[in-house]
């Protein structure tokens, strides 16, 4: 198992370095000069060429990407081209925005979809099974974006129980904040909660198949104590594998939601700095949900393994 993990952690690793080259890469490949239209119109040849030079531009892209990760190692990401600010004393405020928001719909999203998964794979074939697969076809179908505007028309709008725009401010207390990250929570939790309780349901129901299933059946124990005590611990390494995908999901793939609500998170600080041009800004912010997202898929791999006898032990 030692080796497995370790197999794991550096391929987690090698995973994140090719993330920040394909990210450096990608930023490098943007149409336009940064310098050009961080100046403007009022750029001439001269200040745009002394802003090259101040900017580092004209250094190979490969002695710049090597300069970039070697200040991302020693913790330095970056100074904003847009205020000359520190990146990380902008980005830990946004980051703590972001998880707050993402913990938040994990909370619910997360026992609501096992549960749920469970009844769906218990009574399979009844209305209530029919009735769950209906909605989360519906809710994988539709993009989130659209989730949010139909959830601000009803409940901000019409109903005005909600604010339609999530601002957060730093001095709220605990219940302003989860009042005012209601409809962003709502929305994220719809998107995922179809993948995880369609993902629970298929694995519970292909253990509920096995032939030891149904001996357990034939003695006579409920289908509720077969499924909680031998079905599911079986079924739990596809579980925690879509879990994880979505908890990534919670975190890296929220930048519509947060442009939606102009939530004051990492999504909506990379869309400002997109629309700014700001490199370095949009670099932390790729390497943060990519280093995320891989860390969240590796924890995923530990769990698995751990919870399966079969790859703890040596064959």
């Amino acid at each position: 198992m030692k080796k497995q993990i370790l197999h794991r952690l550096l391929l987690g690793v090698l995973t994140l370095w090719l993330v920040s080259v394909l990210i450096f890469v990608g930023t490098e490949l943007l149409p336009g000069d940064v310098a050009s239209a961080i100046l403007g119109q009022n750029g001439t040849p001269e200040t745009i060429a002394a802003l090259r030079l101040q900017l580092g531009l004209d250094q190979p892209a490969v002695y710049r990407y090597l300069h970039w990760l070697s200040g991302v190692l020693h913790g330095d990401l970056g100074t904003s081209l847009a205020n000359n600010q520190p990146i990380g004393a902008e980005l830990l405020p946004r980051l703590a925005n972001t998880l707050f928001l993402a913990v938040y719909a994990a909370l619910i999203a997360i026992p609501l979809a096992v549960v749920l998964g469970i009844a769906s794979a218990v009574w399979r074939g009844s209305w209530f099974d029919r009735l769950a697969n209906t909605l989360t076809l519906m809710s994988i179908s539709v993009p989130e974006f659209f989730v949010g505007y139909v959830l601000v028309i009803f409940f901000a709008i019409r109903l005005a129980w909600f604010p339609s725009l999530a601002l957060v401010d730093p001095d709220a207390s605990l219940l302003e904040r989860l009042y005012a990250c209601t409809l962003p929570m709502l929305t994220l939790v719809l998107v995922v909660l179809a993948h995880m309780l369609r993902m629970t349901r298929a694995s519970v129901g292909a253990v509920m198949s096995s032939s030891y299933i149904e001996t357990a059946l034939l003695k006579g124990l409920s289908r509720w104590r077969i499924v909680l005590s031998h079905a599911l611990p079986n079924a739990l390494a596809p579980i925690i594998n879509v879990i994880a995908f979505n908890l990534a999901y919670l975190v890296v793939g929220v930048i519509l939601v947060e442009v939606v609500f102009v939530y004051p998170g990492i999504g909506q600080m990379m869309v400002d700095a997109v629309t700014k041009r700001d490199l370095p800004v949009v670099q932390a912010c790729g390497l943060l949900f990519g280093g995320t997202y891989i860390l969240l898929n590796t924890a995923a791999d530990l769990l698995a393994i751990w919870c399966n006898p079969r790859l703890r032990h040596a064959r």
